[in-house]
């Protein structure tokens, strides 16, 4: 017997053969057990995922003698001449080279024709987008209302040529492409039975060359069987198909998360002198970020199709950088392989966006500055550190020459003498203070604990507090304070949920109390939003009763100004106006306003 590649020697005979499509199994097998057939189905999928072997599967499965039949005898005589495509009441058809009017027409006349020896007629189309829109239009009324006894299936890789018109006549399934770890694991059982010895990061090798193809994976194995003989290793993988590995990209990731440019710049070197393709090394290196991303938010998922030795790597990696600095990375990656696509000096774009890549981890984003201010601290800020630590040395040695011979001089004495206290709140009288922390140490109720943790605030954090007042204390349990907000203080929960605001919060709680708390803050329907009259904070509310007799009087004033009551009222009218200025031109009142975009209204 001539000899049979493995593609074709190790293709999948019986549902329980196919891989990496349980989705599509489940489906026309209880479709076939419910005897819930359809008249036209139609499969979709890249290359080498299984749409042939699947359409002849299910074939064998509706015209086996005692069909149809999910457990049907791949050996049967039957499903022996469907397998090898010879069977005379299924037709395979290549969509490429049939696919004009005349073909379709032929088709459609034998329709009408009983199957020979089998239940059903199956007429199966591969690559049937290739049909012209007059084929599609004349296959229309007969895909639509066929005869009982004939089936049709259709297979392509390009579903967007389809007319929406044949689309709408099937049952589409989609295959994906198979996972990494299934190849490999299938093509250590192929080794297997072929006394092949097969490594297995060779077979992750092929699995991630074959990009989700198993009839590719396949022939890769059968090219390097005949290359290597009978022991099989990464490298050989490596060196005939010109791949890169996937510890190498894992490395040049390294180097880029540790800002190593030199590193990375030589790994960049060496693959382009090993002659490995650069394009498929930066596609590699995009994916393996993107992999870091995807490991970030579902670590299974992430896992699928690495290697062990990799997987442990990218475990690592994810924590070296937060999710807004891997974008970052990915975007400048993804425009460099924009450009190289047409460069004639690939290295060199792939060297730039590597520098590229290093400084964008090393910038200091929008989020970390808001994270900073927040904090009242310069933590996320490291680049002006310096410069508001070397400002204080000189004002503290400028006192020193007391300019004696400026004494004369009346003004430079009551400078000097003002400049020295400046400093002294700073030589530590705090600590005094905060040992009086004892005395809060006692039990507290949680109204008392609640109305001087929002007075800590208002004191320290004067901007935070605006927040806090959109919400209410629910409840103390153990060391977690529950804090309510009305389901329309969202923004105002979300910004006191930033780490800073957090950490700042949970330090006061922990003044007050004695013992480390944490803060849980959640979205309360029942609770009511903070009323604002034009959001002018409360200014429309009922007056006081004495704010009626103050204007009343004013007005009259005007009308008869020779009556004396007014004038009596005049200190109590001025009093209360200078009140309302007071309040008025309080900062907070300001702030306020400023940030809910206000109005004062008078109340009349």
């Amino acid at each position: 017997m001539s000899y049979q590649v493995f593609a074709r020697k190790y293709r999948p005979q019986t549902f329980e053969d196919v891989l990496g499509q349980d989705h599509v199994v489940r489906t026309l097998r209880n479709a076939i057990a419910q005897q819930r057939l359809a008249h036209a189905y139609l499969f979709v999928g890249p290359r080498g995922t299984g749409k042939t072997s699947t359409a002849r599967i299910f074939a064998k499965a509706l015209c086996c003698k005692e069909g149809p039949s999910i457990d049907f005898d791949p050996n049967d005589e039957l499903c022996i001449e469907i397998a090898e495509g010879r069977c005379m009441d299924v037709l395979e058809i290549d969509g490429a080279s049939n696919n004009g009017v005349e073909q379709v027409r032929e088709l459609r006349d034998n329709v009408k024709y009983a199957p020979s020896r089998c239940r059903y007629k199956i007429y199966y189309i591969d690559e049937v987008h290739m049909l012209t829109t007059g084929a599609f239009n004349a296959l229309l009324k007969t895909l639509e209302e066929p005869p009982p006894h004939v089936k049709f299936i259709f297979a392509t890789t390009e579903p967007n040529k389809i007319l929406p018109t044949i689309i709408s006549r099937c049952q589409r399934f989609d295959l994906r492409r198979i996972p990494n770890a299934v190849i490999a694991k299938h093509l250590l059982h192929i080794a297997n039975l072929e006394k092949v010895n097969l490594d297995e990061k060779a077979a992750y090798a092929i699995g991630k060359g074959a990009e989700g193809g198993m009839r590719d994976a396949q022939s890769m194995l059968d090219q390097l069987v005949a290359f290597c003989g009978e022991h099989i290793t990464e490298q050989d993988v490596l060196d005939v198909f010109g791949f890169t590995s996937g510890e190498a990209v894992a490395q040049l990731a390294r180097h880029i998360l540790e800002s190593d440019t030199v590193g990375a710049l030589r790994a960049v070197y060496e693959q382009n002198e090993a002659g490995k393709e650069l394009g498929r090394f930066l596609g590699d290196l995009i994916q393996h970020f993107r992999t870091l991303l995807v490991q970030q938010a579902d670590p299974e998922a992430a896992a699928e199709d690495l290697s062990p030795e990799v997987a442990e790597e990218v475990v690592a990696q994810a924590q070296m950088a937060n999710t807004e600095q891997l974008l970052r990375v990915v975007d400048g990656l993804a425009d460099v392989d924009a450009r190289m696509r047409w460069a004639s000096n690939k290295r060199l774009h792939f060297e730039l966006g590597v520098i590229a890549a290093v400084q964008s981890l090393n910038e200091v984003s929008i989020s970390d500055v808001i994270e900073a201010l927040d904090s009242g601290s310069s933590e996320g800020l490291p680049k002006q550190a310096p410069r508001v630590q070397t400002a204080p040395p000189p004002l503290r040695r400028a006192p020193a020459p007391v300019m004696k011979a400026a004494e004369p001089v009346k003004p430079a004495p009551a400078v000097v003498r003002e400049e020295r206290p400046a400093p002294v709140p700073a030589v530590e009288p705090p600590p005094p203070v905060k040992e009086v922390e004892p005395e809060v140490k006692e039990p507290l109720s949680e109204q008392e604990f609640w109305t001087k943790f929002v007075g800590l605030v208002q004191e320290r954090r004067p901007l935070a507090v605006s927040w806090l007042q959109a919400a209410s204390l629910q409840g103390i349990t153990r060391n977690v304070i529950k804090v309510g907000f009305p389901t329309s203080e969202s923004f105002a929960r979300d910004s006191l949920m930033r780490p800073a605001q957090v950490s700042f919060l949970e330090s006061l709680a922990q003044e007050l109390t004695g013992q480390a708390m944490k803060f849980e803050f959640v979205l309360d329907p029942s609770l009511k939003a903070p009323a604002f009259s034009e959001i002018g904070l409360g200014l429309l509310d009922d007056p006081a009763p004495a704010a009626k007799p103050a204007s009343a009087p004013k007005v009259e004033a005007k009308a008869e100004p020779k009556r004396e009551v007014p004038k009596a009222e005049e200190p109590e009218a001025s009093a209360q106006s200078k009140t309302d200025n007071d309040f008025y031109n309080d900062p907070l009142i300001q702030s306020a306003m400023v940030k809910f975009k206000a109005k004062l209204v008078t109340a009349g």
